[in-house]
């Protein structure tokens, strides 16, 4: 998908930077302050945004929103504070840790139901352009399409992978009792930290 352009993505990485710093060093954080810099960011999309310690690109934080339920203006907001402050994964980041890590985010597409045999789903995802959402019950997992690439996943393991996710057994996505989505995604990542922003091909990473 292609959403924004290179500027524009610039300026939503640079909010979202803006946005976890105000948070860390401000005692009465208000996000209207930097929802006020993305004037025309009305549209609705789900995002996530990831951060990284440079330059080992080790996860540090990565929350997000699966769909568009608000304008992304807030949802990019939200959803870097959240990454910094609220990932159960690990502590707060701290205002010096900060200074040493690169923002990462990933805009998405809609999300497209995947059914079939597990012939037929494994031809529908490509690793490299899409992510993947699988449901059940009261357990939900999602991978973004970046992560089968880091990790030099097959679409096997990558569907494996999103069943672990979300605490359901491997080929939970083979049993045709679940729902499973996938979805593409625009990134756009900080090359070090503060500087200049880039689109990541993720079929070429």
């Amino acid at each position: 998908m292609k959403a924004y352009s290179l500027e524009e993505g610039t300026r939503l990485v640079k909010a979202a930077r803006h946005a976890v710093e105000l948070y860390i060093t401000t005692k009465e954080f208000r996000s209207e302050a930097v929802e006020r810099t993305l004037q025309g960011f009305t549209q609705k999309h789900g995002v996530f945004v990831t951060i990284y310690h440079y330059p080992t690109r080790t996860l540090r934080g990565c929350i997000g929103f699966p769909e568009g339920i608000g304008e992304i203006k807030k949802l990019i907001v939200e959803a870097a504070v959240a990454a910094a402050a609220e990932d159960p994964r690990f502590v707060p980041v701290s205002h010096l840790e900060f200074e040493h890590t690169v923002l990462e985010i990933s805009v998405l597409s809609k999300l497209e139901k995947v059914e079939g045999s597990a012939e037929q789903i494994k031809k529908q995802v490509k690793v490299g352009r899409d992510g993947l959402v699988i449901e059940y019950g009261y357990h939900k997992g999602l991978l973004l399409p970046i992560v089968p690439v880091e990790e030099h996943w097959s679409v096997p393991r990558f569907l494996d992978e999103v069943c672990i996710k979300a605490g359901l057994p491997e080929h939970t996505w083979t049993h045709g009792t679940a729902s499973l989505y996938k979805f593409s995604s625009q990134v756009f990542r900080e090359k070090e930290p503060r500087g200049d922003v880039e689109e990541a091909n993720l079929e070429e990473l």
